[in-house]
């Protein structure tokens, strides 16, 4: 067998290999953490659902201001959340944690929401630890980076980034938004 024909074969057997460990991960695994000495480097992918009709809202408005009330980005109101964090895009998907703080309508001229949330974990090795996020979300973007300063238990001293990419909205203002997460700590 000529060496190309080997280097052929081994990506292949490679492949397959890899196809069939990407298969038979659960679909319940919504996080990998990579220890590499000194760093811990922790990815995660989860939905965010953010309900604001309905009967039992996850996410209420507690502020507007006076003079804005017709402002077409809604500057100036602030919204109080406590949101579902699901491994899947549906309502019914296996619940991981909540996303709770608030958000501000911040654009005067564009939907930009200044964030500042936690992300508390309910589910496997990240039970009860959180991380926080600061960060200006400009929703009309199909993909948007914000900040991860900071978090408790296993992301104590986090550091990274969320990119998030509005999966579902409809005329209500409810929105279902998929999460992917880089967060950097110490090991």
């Amino acid at each position: 067998m000529t060496t190309l024909n080997q280097l052929s074969a081994l990506i292949f057997l490679v492949s397959i290999i890899g196809f069939k460990t990407a298969q038979s991960q659960s679909s319940d695994q919504w996080y990998k953490r990579v220890e590499t000495g000194k760093e811990v480097v922790t990815t995660l992918q989860f939905y965010f659902h953010d309900i604001v009709s309905g009967r039992n809202p996850s996410a209420v408005r507690i502020a507007q201001p006076l003079q804005n009330i017709s402002s077409p980005t809604f500057f100036g109101a602030l919204v109080m959340i406590d949101d579902a964090l699901t491994v899947g895009p549906e309502p019914s998907s296996k619940i991981v944690g909540r996303a709770r703080g608030l958000y501000g309508l911040a654009g005067q001229t564009d939907v930009g929401l200044i964030m500042a949330l936690s992300y508390v974990f309910t589910d496997g090795m990240y039970d009860g630890s959180s991380f926080s996020l600061l960060s200006i979300n400009q929703v009309m973007n199909p993909v948007r980076e914000m900040a991860i300063v900071g978090g408790t238990g296993l992301f104590r001293m986090a550091r990274g980034y969320a990119l998030a990419t509005t999966h579902w909205f409809d005329a209500s203002g409810d929105a279902i938004v998929g999460y992917n997460v880089t967060i950097a700590t110490y090991a």
